[in-house]
């Protein structure tokens, strides 16, 4: 089980960048305003530590939140869509004038069994 998805419009765009950046990653860093979006960006180009938890992959590309952003989504199931408008942020979207997004619910009791077995 996987806590995180992506919708088929998020997908698309999310190819379009590969097919023009390369190997990428999504980093949530939490904090307000865009600090709490998720952000594309170049692999090389951001620094990843322990203190990031990896939640799943999207289209071949590794989907990191920080941990103290964890602890407030980790009861949830997240879904990565677009929509159009600017961010004020580098994610590799903005030029575009779409921006990716964040729709969560609470995950099921079945599902949190679930992540508990696969962490164990």
């Amino acid at each position: 089980m996987q806590q995180i998805d992506i919708t088929e419009e998020a997908t698309t765009v999310l190819r379009e960048l590969k097919a023009k950046h390369g190997e990428l990653i999504f980093h949530q860093s939490g904090g307000c305003c865009d600090g709490s979006a998720p952000m594309l960006l170049e692999k090389e180009d951001f620094y990843l530590d322990e203190s990031d938890v990896l939640m799943g992959t999207l289209d071949g590309v590794n989907f990191y939140m920080n941990q103290d952003q964890y602890e407030y989504w980790k009861h949830t199931h997240l879904t990565i869509g677009i929509t159009e408008g600017r961010g004020a942020s580098f994610s590799l979207e903005i030029p575009l004038g779409k921006r990716f997004m964040v729709h969560s619910r609470l995950l099921t009791e079945e599902e949190r069994e679930q992540l508990v077995t696969q962490q164990n």
